[in-house]
């Protein structure tokens, strides 16, 4: 009897414990709930394009896809020419190539000619300088030939790598990629992903507080 008296003690005491552990997890959870919602991790660089009117457009690009759970976007263009511009985008991460706000945007660009299956595929980061210029600047990190959508992976030959070209060439390919994108879509990319990010990321939290609050409240007293 004295056994089944200090088990059922341990146990209460190990939901108490629980349910306190729980609690200051929901609280924490509402903490960072309230202050990204108040003030935005990258609150400084929105402030700074409302100031300077800086606000990017997709300009002749159409937004394509934008699903609420997944972390890209694809945009379209199709010119008077005939040729056809795809864009996917991604938010990159604080080390790769800034270290502080406004993180860069990992871009993918697909250019195909009218008539032809082949396409150019480049891959590029998206970054603004934090100095007085904030200019935006599409780097480029590889550039591929591919003789179809589907002519990928190690028996397809695309091309060398982009850092070995020569210089002259490189800078043909900025040229010719700047030309087509255009500086509008590059402020557009840094702002809408950081945007995206900072809504997925808040969502994440008041699903994780509903789930952490809702397990709390089932718990036995």
């Amino acid at each position: 009897m004295h056994r089944r008296k200090k088990l059922l003690e341990l146990m209460r005491n190990g939901r108490q414990a629980v349910t306190a552990k729980t609690s200051d997890l929901v609280k924490v959870l509402q903490s960072e709930i309230t202050h990204e919602l108040s003030i935005p991790r990258f609150q400084t660089y929105l402030l700074m394009l409302m100031q300077n009117d800086q606000s990017g457009s997709p300009g002749d690009f159409t937004l394509e896809w934008d699903a609420p759970h997944s972390e890209d976007i694809v945009l379209r263009k199709k010119c008077e020419t005939g040729e056809e511009l795809a864009v996917s985008a991604l938010l990159g991460s604080a080390y790769s190539l800034s270290m502080t706000y406004p993180w860069n945007v990992e871009m993918k660009v697909c250019v195909k000619k009218p008539g032809l299956a082949s396409l150019l595929q480049f891959d590029c980061n998206v970054y603004m300088r934090n100095d007085s210029t904030s200019e935006y600047y599409c780097h480029i990190t590889s550039a591929r030939y591919l003789q179809s959508s589907s002519s990928t992976g190690p028996r397809y030959y695309t091309g060398p790598s982009f850092r070995d070209l020569d210089p002259d060439l490189r800078t043909a390919f900025d040229e010719y990629l700047k030309t087509r994108l255009g500086g509008s879509l590059l402020k557009f990319l840094i702002e809408y992903m950081h945007r995206k990010e900072q809504n997925q990321y808040v969502n994440w939290l008041q699903k994780l507080q509903e789930m952490v609050s809702n397990g709390e409240s089932s718990s036995p007293s």
